[in-house]
């Protein structure tokens, strides 16, 4: 009895997951925690940072996949708007949150492991649509278009998948603070390249 409702549990797997399986397109939407690089000194100060890494807080993002399924791989481009957030305390003993809007373009190269598991790599393409220091004044990012890397796994149930993946910039980007009134600050600037944890629910239509 119990090996027969093993082999029926798997069966019942494996329909659902190949509900999910061949080629096709859906939107997707999720959650993040994100931690951006340090704050850096001005030239003169000899480039030290001044406050090494972020706290951490909750993002967002929703957006588009495509799927191009093989019978052991897979080729997912997703087009993904995201806010990110996290915290830097000041030299002056306040904290200010640094939000960054941005459209990822992950182009992702798949394996099916077993039933609906899979893992995933790929490089995420990142244009900044708009970054914000809060109430201290800021350049734009150096460089709108960036590179990072998303990995991760996921499991795919009938016309649903869920999915956890790190993410990070590879290229160098930073904005530079301007016009502030905080000691040490001064020309300084804040790294926008993101390190995060995103977990994302997506649907095939």
């Amino acid at each position: 009895m119990k090996k027969t409702l093993l082999v029926a549990v798997f069966a019942l797997i494996g329909s659902a997951a190949m509900a999910q399986s061949g080629s096709g397109f859906g939107i997707k939407a999720g959650l993040s925690y994100n931690k951006n690089g340090d704050l850096i000194g001005s030239v003169g100060d000899g480039g030290q940072d001044i406050v090494e890494g972020a706290e951490g807080k909750a993002g967002y993002h929703f957006g588009f996949w495509g799927k191009l399924d093989f019978p052991k791989i897979y080729l997912r481009p997703e087009l993904v708007y995201s806010k990110t957030k996290s915290s830097y305390d000041l030299p002056d003993g306040d904290s200010e949150d640094y939000d960054v809007s941005k459209l990822d373009m992950p182009v992702l190269l798949g394996y099916k492991l077993i039933g609906p598991l899979h893992v995933f790599a790929g490089p995420a393409f990142q244009y900044t649509l708009n970054n914000d220091f809060g109430d201290i004044e800021i350049e734009d990012v150096k460089n709108d278009f960036t590179v990072g890397l998303n990995a991760g796994v996921g499991v795919n149930l009938g016309n649903v998948g869920l999915d956890v993946r790190y993410e990070r910039g590879f290229s160098e980007n930073e904005a530079e603070i301007i016009n502030n009134n905080i000691a040490n600050l001064e020309n300084s600037r804040v790294d926008s390249r993101p390190s995060q944890i995103i977990f994302a629910l997506s649907l095939k239509l």
